[in-house]
């Protein structure tokens, strides 16, 4: 037999064993050829990153693939069987342990899909690959189940023997009547012509997208869009952990997507409406936000926790001193908004913020009123007393009953001290101190040092060396202004003071050093003459203070001039 004759048997052949595959095909394959597709990942420059295969596995555009295909990527899209480009909209979960990941499709109509399959292939049974093609054909691969082995929950990772090509990665593999069970994957093993594995497609359909997914490293490191979660309750959260991670544009873009799926939720308008104004720079943004306020009130179930969202949000825009504000928009308006709300149902949340309402329009005997009404109720915090004070305050009340309020909003505070606390503790001090109670209002100090773990500035340093001068420490004093002056040391006030103090205990040469050091850095300024006419006085030297009291006066000191009547006549 001649080596041609051998030759042209064997393609005979092989060609009569692809003739048989082929009508050996199920007839539903040529159907659910069409549900698999190709698909391209961009890289941040919108160059190529990767190609590979996936499948639909609903109607309206849901599909699989593997993560890795993905990882990286700033956008995607794929091609169908008939050879049509559609983008990738969304991420809708992943998986980078076992590479799988779910998405949606953007199409305008029903896609193929592959039905999922309701009970799960065991040893030994006969599955098949579809691989991606725009040929109208019935090609496929056969192979048989070798091993079935429990993954997680209920979930199946499959062992194949077949053969498996790298183009046909990420291809589905269904049972013998058709239904996906299975996503193809890269062996790991070395006999990699016969053998393959596979993941449960259930397994890929189950990845989601959850409250806490913004944390997902795998997701994270998709740039392309995620999904929302299934429910207004998570979906709601993640709006929360999306608002602190994406910029404003991009949040925009996840409010837009929040509101078309879930178009009955008050909250989701108010978000968009608080999106809006914190970017508003012109009447259309503005008419955009008091659109949303309003449709907000129209879908609203619960008409007081909009009216009081309504509030907040007219009372925080005004806080930032538009001018002129938007049309009928002051704090009036906000008061009306809030009133609704608390006719409704009378909440001490709502009241407190009457109470903000009322102070911002220096209504104070107002103001002082719903604050003491929380006060009253189980809303009362730290928050509530620490508003009542400081209307006190405003109100020119006796210094006692502010400090009284102080008491009680640091009582409330849990220990030890965190910086949330903080500000309640300087505020305490400052209270202290107009009370006359300086070494209690140094204890203050010290505490909230310690709640922001030492992390103060300069002027924390001065108003704790205001204390320990009432409370005569005045070492401490100096150790305060000293640590100032490090901190800021072009700010003239902190050395005018050290010099104060330094004559205050008899230590006028180190005065007179400190005053000379702080006319180095401004040569008019007028104060440190005066106050080195103080320490020349102390140390007996009448003409050198008479000259530098002179040259304050010459400066301009308005203090000056009792001096020179009293030592330099």
């Amino acid at each position: 037999m001649t080596m041609i004759r051998v030759k042209t048997i064997l393609i005979l052949s092989l060609c009569l064993l692809a003739q048989r595959g082929m009508a050996q095909a199920p007839k539903w394959v040529e159907k659910a050829k069409q549900a698999v597709f190709s698909v391209v990942t961009y890289d941040q420059n919108d160059k190529i990153l990767n190609t590979g295969n996936g499948f639909f596995i609903s109607e309206d555009g849901v599909a699989l693939s593997d993560y890795t295909l993905f990882k990286g990527a700033k956008r995607a899209v794929i091609v169908n069987s008939e050879g049509k480009q559609m983008p990738v909209v969304n991420i809708m979960g992943a998986d980078d342990m076992y590479d799988v990941v779910k998405f949606r499709v953007g199409t305008e109509k029903k896609v193929h899909a592959l039905p999922v399959a309701t009970t799960q292939p065991a040893a030994g049974a006969e599955v098949y690959l579809l691989p991606y093609s725009t040929q109208k054909d019935r090609s496929c691969t056969k192979g048989h189940v070798k091993a079935v082995d429990k993954v997680e929950g209920n979930y199946y990772y499959y062992t194949l023997e077949m053969q498996l090509k790298d183009k046909m990665l990420s291809c589905p593999l269904t049972n013998a009547e058709g239904a996906v069970f299975g996503m193809a994957q890269k062996s790991s093993g070395q006999d990699t012509a016969t053998i393959c594995y596979a993941v449960d497609a259930r397994y890929a359909m189950a990845q989601n997208i959850s409250a806490l997914s913004y944390n997902d490293a795998a997701l994270a490191d998709i740039g392309i869009k995620k999904a929302l979660p299934d429910t207004e309750e998570q979906a709601l959260v993640f709006l929360y952990m999306a608002s602190a991670q994406l910029s404003p544009q991009k949040y925009a873009e996840v409010l837009d997507d929040f509101i078309a799926q879930y178009p009955n939720s008050a909250e989701g308008y108010m978000r968009r409406a608080t999106n809006l104004l914190a970017n508003a720079n012109d009447e259309a943004t503005m008419e955009r936000v008091s659109a949303d306020m309003d449709r907000a009130l129209e879908v609203t179930q619960e008409e007081q926790g909009t009216r009081f969202d309504r509030a907040k949000l007219i009372y925080n825009y005004l806080l930032g001193n538009p001018q002129p504000p938007y049309k009928d928009w002051s704090w009036d308006k906000a008061l009306e908004e809030i009133r609704k709300a608390i006719a409704i149902q009378p909440l001490p949340i709502y009241t407190q913020t009457e109470g903000d309402i009322l102070f911002a329009k220096q209504d104070y005997p107002g103001a002082l009123a719903a604050y003491e009404q929380v006060n009253r109720s189980e809303l009362a915090s730290p928050t509530s007393f620490f508003s009542a004070a400081q209307t006190k305050e405003m109100m020119k009340a006796p210094a006692t009953e502010v400090l009284a309020l102080m008491d009680s909003c640091v009582s409330r505070c849990p220990e030890p001290y965190t910086e949330l606390v903080a500000p309640y503790l300087l505020a305490r001090a400052q209270a202290l101190l107009n009370a006359n109670q300086a070494r209690k209002a140094m204890l203050d100090y010290d505490a909230y040092y310690k709640a922001v773990n030492g992390n103060v500035n300069a002027a924390f340093y001065y108003y704790r060396e205001q204390a320990a001068i009432q409370a005569r420490q005045y070492q401490r004093a100096l150790d305060d202004l000293a640590k100032a002056i490090e901190l800021a040391p072009n700010e003239l006030l902190y050395r005018a003071e050290l010099a104060v103090v330094n004559i205050r205990v008899g230590r006028s040469e180190e005065a007179i050093r400190v005053l000379q050091e702080a006319l180095k850095i401004e040569p008019k300024y007028a104060e440190a003459y005066r106050l080195m006419g103080q320490a020349h006085i102390q140390l007996g030297k009448k003409d050198e203070a008479c000259d530098c009291f002179a040259k304050a006066k010459e400066l301009g000191d308005p203090n000056v001039d009792a001096l020179i009547e009293k030592h330099c006549q």
